[in-house]
């Protein structure tokens, strides 16, 4: 049998005048309605099509692509609001629907929310959950400490933001681990910081380590230099502007004048900082 939310090629075996209907090689049939149909349709001809549940829970195919399929994670926008839960803009003729009791917090029409899209076990038709713990490992598995993974910001929390790690675990980045605000699904490339005894997740978007502050002291100095001795990003500057200056975190900037201080090659003030060393 065919699976909705996945993709097939299948071969068109029957071509009527309201649309064509598709076979794989065990011969289970879906019909391609004549919207989708390419006006050069042959019969024998291969289409790569995908598979979902129409009005009327029947299962039809479509040229079009959704912006995810069965088992990932994607970024949609709630387009209605229903009692019973939310739809959401697929991508494709019908709305993908969130059921009330999958939401993390009540969904509003015409914001968006990252969700996975999953098989329901009662109905069998594709839905999606904002739930993300309910799917996605919340422990380290086969992560270490230091390892570079892929990030998409999913929710804040009072100490920061949630995250998807590589798209098959969570994790959470402290508000001091981040350059500036963040939003819900924003990709960026991270770490993991820290493992915890549970074995839940701490995530980076860069160490601060001896040797990266090394380099950051370097940079500032760099910075220095190249301005007649005088920079006005003091630790008191708007993280955007440290991030598009030095790439890094306020807190890693703030730790890193704080060297060169106790080093005596910069004087701070409120309003600039200023070059000590010869």
């Amino acid at each position: 049998m065919l699976q909705a939310g996945t993709f097939y090629t299948l071969k068109i075996d029957d071509i009527l005048p309201y649309g064509v209907y598709l076979s794989d090689e065990l011969g289970n049939r879906v019909l391609l309605p004549n919207a989708h149909v390419p006006a050069d349709a042959t019969q024998g001809q291969q289409l790569k099509v995908f598979i979902y549940h129409d009005a009327d829970s029947e299962l039809v195919a479509t040229t079009s692509h959704p912006k995810a399929k069965l088992g990932e994670i994607a970024l949609l926008r709630a387009v209605a609001t229903k009692p019973v839960g939310t739809f959401l803009d697929w991508g494709i003729e019908k709305d993908l629907f969130v059921p009330r009791k999958e939401q993390e917090s009540p969904m509003q029409e015409g914001k968006n929310y990252l969700v996975y899209i999953y098989l329901d076990k009662v109905t069998g038709r594709v839905v999606a959950s904002s739930r993300l713990h309910y799917f996605l490992a919340e422990t380290a598995d086969n992560f270490e400490e230091k390892q570079p993974v892929k990030l998409q910001i999913y929710a804040r929390t009072p100490m920061g933001y949630k995250a998807v790690i590589n798209g098959t675990h969570l994790g959470l980045l402290f508000k001091d681990e981040a350059f500036k605000p963040l939003y819900i699904g924003q990709k960026l490339d991270g770490f993991i910081k820290h493992i915890r005894d549970d074995g839940r997740m701490d995530l980076c978007l860069q160490f601060n380590d001896q040797s990266a502050r090394d380099s950051l002291t370097e940079q500032i100095l760099q910075h220095l230099r190249q301005n007649n001795g005088i920079s006005n990003i003091t630790d008191k500057a708007d993280a955007d502007v440290i991030y598009q200056t030095f790439n890094v975190s306020k807190n890693a900037y703030k730790k890193a004048l704080g060297q060169l201080y106790k080093q005596r090659k910069i004087q701070l003030s409120k309003s600039e900082i200023t070059l000590t060393e010869n």
